[in-house]
């Protein structure tokens, strides 16, 4: 850091106050975030591997396929955060492939890791959507922009909904088994189709909202003159 060094221990301890507080507090808040974060990639991939042996690349392509969109990893994030799981003894090499592809597996004390995950830490409840980010600031767009944004937003929502509900149509019809990890994987899809059917319908709303806000501006600036009677013709 610039100006001064966040020593080990310092974010548990009496903050100081002032400038110097301040960016103590940040650097603090910032480390836990990537903590948070860190730990989410870590249980995730102990997860995935609960149901299997699997190399890196599988691990790559099945996380984009399953948390691609609520927790998105790169490829090098998943071989570092390997590294370290296999360094702790919570997961093994299971198996060599050509071009010195490596499967893992889990160990026992990955699987009581994980569901010590699951049942003891508690939940971040933390949103980073950049949608709602953005809308904090459609103020700076210009009211056609805004509506083209607005719309491509409700459609991609709407779309992506309705492809998760007919995936789960599919589980319900039981076209993927009826295992445990394909119960909760259905769970987890409701989650993800009422959220997207929640974003569409605020997208809607919102494009709604702009076009009165802009109607109601239009007619502020240019008010109806009230009419006249035909020729001739006297008040009432």
């Amino acid at each position: 850091m610039s100006s001064f060094e966040v020593r080990d221990g310092a974010c548990q301890q009496a903050l100081p106050t002032g400038q110097t507080g301040t960016l103590v507090r940040r650097e603090c808040d910032r480390r836990q975030r990537d903590e948070a974060a860190a730990m989410s990639l870590r249980h995730g991939l102990l997860g995935l591997l609960a149901e299997g042996p699997a190399s890196g690349y599988d691990l790559t392509r099945r996380f984009a396929e399953l948390l691609g969109q609520v927790w998105p990893a790169r490829h090098p994030q998943i071989y570092a955060e390997l590294a370290r799981l296999a360094e702790a003894g919570l997961i093994e090499v299971d198996s060599h492939g050509p071009r010195q592809r490596k499967a893992y597996r889990i160990t026992d004390a990955g699987l009581a890791e994980v569901r010590r995950w699951l049942t003891d830490d508690e939940v971040d409840h933390t949103l980073r959507m950049e949608p709602l980010l953005r809308s904090v600031f459609f103020w700076l767009m210009e009211p056609a922009d805004l509506a083209a944004h607005l719309e491509r937003e409700r459609r991609y929502y709407s779309g992506t909904a309705a492809a998760m509900r007919t995936y789960a149509g599919a589980k319900d019809r039981g076209e993927f088994g009826t295992s445990e990890q394909t119960r909760s994987l259905r769970i987890a899809a409701e989650a993800g189709i009422r959220l997207f059917e929640a974003l569409a319908e605020w997208a809607s709303w919102a494009e709604q909202h702009a076009a009165e806000h802009l109607a109601a501006e239009h007619l502020a600036d240019h008010p109806t003159e009230p009419s006249e009677g035909p020729a001739g013709s006297e008040p009432a």
